[in-house]
């Protein structure tokens, strides 16, 4: 039986596009810096692609700016890899690596915001119910899907004590993305393309228990960049 990473992959369907919807909800795309990281544009190994898909690159939700709030901590993460095949097969994805093409993620970015992040005990999975934060803005950056937002860290002190724990030269830490409405173009193949998808949310675990082991998660203190989550 082949080894189930913990990305979380609803039951693929063949159904029509799901057409994200969000309401009351004021989207930007941005070109700042978020925990030192430029969001907004496209990174020297990425070809140029048309104005219109640009405008999908980078996308966030306004917040009001509330200083030293106790229960928000900005983060930064790199959720998965576009166009990239997963290390190993994610949960639900029946034994198969996937790769979610660059396509299915720009398109599925505004499903990304203002849903949750979570956690497990153990930090090797995910838990829908053990939601501990917010994604605000979310970014495809070369081959990166990057997001941030806000811990609950007031509700969530452990969160805090395990990610400072583990930032060290070579930190631990990673995500892990939430689908549903994941559509696959050949069941039949042995790697799974992702040509459509919606994101539900994402959870924060060890990385070396992710899907895609290249995917990182950190916290961020500056004050300058916590106003621009």
């Amino acid at each position: 039986m082949s080894q189930m990473a913990t990305e979380r992959v609803a039951a693929p369907t063949n159904a029509a596009p799901v057409n994200a919807l969000l309401r009351n909800t004021t989207l930007r795309n941005t070109d700042r810096r978020i925990c030192g990281s430029r969001t907004g544009h496209t990174s020297p190994d990425t070809r140029p692609l048309p104005s219109q898909a640009m405008q999908l690159h980078a996308m966030a939700v306004e917040f009001p700016v509330v200083h030293g709030h106790p229960n928000r901590l900005p983060f930064e993460g790199v959720l998965t890899l576009v166009d990239v095949p997963s290390d190993r097969a994610p949960s639900g994805a029946r034994g198969h690596r996937v790769i979610l093409t660059r396509a299915a993620a720009e398109a599925a970015l505004p499903s990304l915001l203002g849903m949750a992040v979570d956690y497990k005990a153990g930090w090797d999975g995910h838990d829908a119910r053990q939601k501990c934060g917010i994604i605000t803005a979310a970014q495809v950056d070369g081959t990166r899907l990057t997001v941030s937002g806000y811990l609950f860290a007031r509700d969530f002190p452990e969160m805090e004590r395990k990610i400072e724990g583990s930032a060290g030269a070579e930190p631990s830490m990673g995500m892990s993305y939430e689908l549903a409405d994941a559509h696959v173009a050949d069941m039949r193949a042995q790697l799974w393309t992702l040509t459509r998808a919606t994101f539900t949310g994402a959870a924060i675990l060890l990385r070396d228990k992710a899907a895609y082991r290249a995917t990182s998660f950190r916290l961020c203190r500056s004050p300058r960049m916590a106003r621009a989550v």
